[in-house]
């Protein structure tokens, strides 16, 4: 079998499940037609906030001098050889590059031991968000094993934006511009900077979109097709409308999460009341809520926020039974009262992860905007929900509190300490309404790149029917609809969603 290098941009989670018991694969379109898949190899970069994808990014003046590209000596973790790489990126693609501000964007090569040197094909792997960074590899194992028999691939770190690097910026206005740059056109601008920087003759790659990071691939279909080899996305098929898109996205969404909660109380119906103990103690407490170990406040509509992760994914519903089984102190002082351990709020503040990725909570709405505000659409479509999402009223009228998903709240930059500082950017990115594109629907409908797509029936994330719809746009397009895996299937499923998609491209899968 062929290898390939791997390449990868670290980004935002999505970012980011999953299960029906049927699978089925059609092409929309005749128009792109699939070609083999040779050696590639997988780089993983990212501008953080990956420019948005949880890339981190160090911003220097203009007038620093600086190499365009360094990069480091081979080191090894088990079956992998690795090799960092580091490129200086303008912040703002925009102006002159001389004029703009720069940034470092990491990425990290991943290939194959004994592999170093071969002239393999790169895959460029682009994770969930924004804001989050991909998990570093630790050995050849999983979708990694089966991508590095294929391509070199490479994985991102770039400087981080996180609450204290962000602090050299003076004022929310100042925040708020800056941001405005870490968003998936620039992210297809860094990594066309860098494909031009590594790929030999700068000759096109392939690109895996995983969750936002196939709403990035979109882009890059869009915007940059002439750089792409093919394109395989997982749980990442993005609304492509024009404006802003989050108030579709959130009223399918929010349906969803409702599935998603009776499916998990129908699997651990006991937690309907250890909840309802729980939301009653947090809205008694002094204050509305009970201090968090950061500083934060734990609210009963801050503890619904535990369906960002727990529904969402494999495993999630078992992850979030067994942090409610330790929810309670024991009372070893006879008379002593009841009160939240600490494992329980610790263990929800590190499940969010908003203190080092702050990035995912600023920008998550505007990831659906061209040309329009989102005005905090997830809040205001909320209330079109009733009480459905009333926490309070729902112990009340004894029926189960339903958890939210993948949802930011502008109460939120008031209730977690990380955010805090943000909550005026916060609003100034809310509010903004000149986003650029971010979508080409015309280069869309005419495309010529091999693009196959995991869609998963389930997903609470990338809602099933949006992303239907984008996919009829999208020229030669190959689907594969399952209920089998999770939004984080290409994880859980070790090397056979890769596996599958490929095939779907390099005829071992047919068309019909």
């Amino acid at each position: 079998m062929q290898s390939c290098k791997m390449l990868f941009n670290y980004a935002p989670p999505s970012l980011i499940k999953p299960v029906l018991h049927f699978t089925s694969s059609f092409a929309l379109s005749p128009r792109a037609v699939p070609h083999p898949v040779n050696k590639i190899p997988l780089f993983h970069s990212l501008r953080i906030s990956f420019r948005t994808f949880a890339a981190m990014s160090e911003t220097n003046s203009a007038s620093d001098s600086m190499p365009d590209h360094i990069y480091g000596t081979w080191y090894s973790v088990p079956g992998l050889r690795l090799r960092d790489h580091r490129f200086t990126v303008p912040l703002d693609y925009s102006i002159d590059r001389n004029a703009s501000p720069k940034i470092s964007v990491f990425a990290r090569e991943v290939v194959s031991v004994g592999k170093e040197e071969q002239l393999l094909p790169y895959l460029l792997y682009l994770q969930g968000g924004p804001g989050f960074e991909c998990p570093r590899p630790t050995e050849a194992s999983g979708w990694i094993h089966k991508a590095c028999e294929e391509f070199r691939r490479g994985t991102g770190l770039s400087a981080p934006l996180t609450p204290s690097s962000m602090s050299q910026l003076n004022s929310a206005e100042e925040v708020a511009e800056y941001l405005k740059y870490f968003r998936a056109d620039n992210i297809v601008n860094d990594a066309e900077f860098i494909r031009v920087c590594l790929v030999p003759e700068a000759g096109p790659w392939t690109v895996l979109g995983q969750s936002y990071g196939g709403f990035c691939s979109v882009t890059y279909l869009s915007f940059a097709p002439q750089g792409l080899k093919q394109v395989l996305l997982t749980g990442g098929i993005p609304p492509i409308g024009n404006g802003c898109t989050a108030d579709s996205v959130y009223r399918a969404c929010y349906a969803q999460v409702i599935h998603q909660n009776e499916k998990y109380y129908k699997r651990f119906p006991q937690d309907v009341e250890i909840v309802h103990e729980v939301v009653k103690y947090l809205a008694e407490s002094e204050g509305g809520g009970v201090l968090l170990p950061s500083g934060g406040l734990l609210t009963p509509r801050g503890l619904q926020t535990l369906g960002l992760s727990g529904l969402g994914s494999s495993s999630g519903f078992e992850r979030l039974h067994y942090m409610f089984e330790r929810v309670w102190d024991p009372v070893i002082v006879p008379g002593f009262c009841k009160q939240i351990s600490y494992y329980f709020l610790n263990a929800f503040e590190n499940w969010l992860d908003f203190d080092t990725n702050p990035l995912y909570a600023l920008l998550h709405e505007s990831i659906y905007c061209q040309g329009d505000s989102s005005r905090w659409s997830a809040q205001r479509i909320r209330t079109e929900n009733g009480s459905k999402f009333d926490a309070i009223r729902a112990v009340k009228e004894g029926r189960p509190v339903f958890f939210t998903g993948e949802m930011v709240f502008p109460w939120m930059f008031e209730e977690v300490h990380a955010l805090r500082k943000f909550k005026d950017a916060a609003h100034l990115l809310a509010e903004k309404k000149d986003w650029p594109p971010l979508y080409d629907i015309a280069v869309l409908n005419n495309n010529k790149v091999p693009v196959a797509a995991a869609v998963y029936y389930e997903d609470m994330y990338a809602n099933f029917k949006l992303a239907m719809e984008t996919a009829s746009q999208i020229a030669g397009i190959r689907l594969w609809i399952t209920n089998e895996y999770m939004h984080s299937g290409l994880r859980d499923g070790g090397g056979q969603v890769l596996d599958h998609l490929l095939g779907m491209l390099n005829g071992r899968k047919p068309l019909f």
